[in-house]
């Protein structure tokens, strides 16, 4: 089954270059081989349950360890299941 997730790091910083404990997840969502779509107030991942499920451990360990104070995180089904 393949599974969205959507998480949003803080603090969020507003305008200028986005801050490591965003950017620092979606690289190891990337290297995860994850589909990924970062935007201004969050990061989306698709791919199969046991790859996602997985490399969300590292994703959020990254935003922490780059500063994040919260993460948000919602994963649903992607598409009909």
């Amino acid at each position: 089954m393949r599974l969205r997730a959507e998480f949003t790091t803080e603090p969020f910083t507003g305008e200028g270059e986005p801050p490591s404990h965003a950017t620092e997840p979606l690289r190891v969502a990337e290297r995860a081989g994850l589909d990924c779509d970062f935007g201004p107030f969050g990061t989306t991942v698709t791919g199969e349950q046991a790859t996602l499920l997985t490399a969300l451990n590292d994703v959020l360990t990254a935003a922490f360890d780059h500063g994040a104070t919260r993460v948000t995180l919602q994963v649903e089904r992607d598409g009909d299941g």
